[in-house]
């Protein structure tokens, strides 16, 4: 049951202790359920429980505050076209589990070229209910297996996102369409670089030895499907630098 008082959005949960906070500007979030919801929730992203900005309209119940941001940020560059790397910003739900692994796969794959000066590479969430924390364990120690350090911490997507990088790279179609929306809500609020929102693209199109169309999210299940998200990565990885610096 969601509702909403004097700007407040609130969820009654069973068994959540902590309610997660959704940006603001972000029109459209989900809501990070307790572990005992099985995998359909989270990856299909169908469930009634799932709660639109532009649709819902809560009253009120369990400790929901909305994440403010009331003005534009903006980014005055320091260095020139010439110089300044190549960004690269991978995204999906809650950027403890596909996308900081990315984010990781790509530095591997960038350093072990000698081209670590030549990019800026980050990750975030649609949502920001881990912000400030690591990535899942279980991700950091597939990783690890295969010789990939992810050290970054969870971080909600920003305006100035969309002015900083170069290339956005969404895990699934629904976190792609999250992305667009909130794009399309700070594009009304101020100046955006032409066509701004062709920076969004899907992981797996860089794919060639997976016919996979999206990352899947392992949170709800086991190690195996933390490897499939890394081979799904490494193969996008490569290609994506392939096609970057040809």
């Amino acid at each position: 049951k969601v509702s909403n008082f004097s700007g407040v959005v609130m969820m009654n949960c069973p068994n959540l202790t902590t309610s997660p906070t959704i940006p603001s500007y972000l029109p459209f979030c989900h809501y990070t359920l307790p572990c005992h919801f099985n995998s359909t929730f989270r990856s299909s992203h169908k469930n009634p429980n799932l709660v639109s900005i532009f649709r819902e309209k809560p009253r009120i119940s369990h400790s929901l505050k909305c994440f403010a941001s009331s003005s534009m940020e903006t980014t005055t560059p320091t260095q020139s076209s010439e110089t300044k790397p190549y960004s690269v910003l991978f995204v999906c739900l809650g950027n403890i589990c596909r996308s900081p692994a990315a984010e990781g796969v790509f530095r591997d794959i960038v350093k072990k070229r000698g081209l670590d000066s030549k990019f800026n590479i980050d990750s975030a969430g649609t949502i920001d209910y881990h912000e400030g924390n690591m990535a899942d364990p279980r991700m950091r120690s597939a990783a690890k297996r295969r010789g990939i350090e992810i050290t970054s911490l969870s971080r909600p997507i920003k305006a100035s996102d969309f002015k900083e990088f170069d290339l956005i790279l969404a895990m699934d179609e629904q976190n792609k369409e999250d992305i667009l929306k909130a794009y399309n809500v700070w594009k009304a609020r101020g100046n955006f670089p032409p066509d701004a929102d062709k920076k969004v693209k899907l992981m797996c199109s860089y794919c060639k030895k997976h016919n996979d169309k999206f990352v899947p999210d392992p949170y709800y299940g086991g190690a195996q499907g933390f490897e499939k998200v890394l081979d799904l990565l490494e193969d996008a990885c490569e290609s994506l630098l392939d096609s970057i610096t040809v």
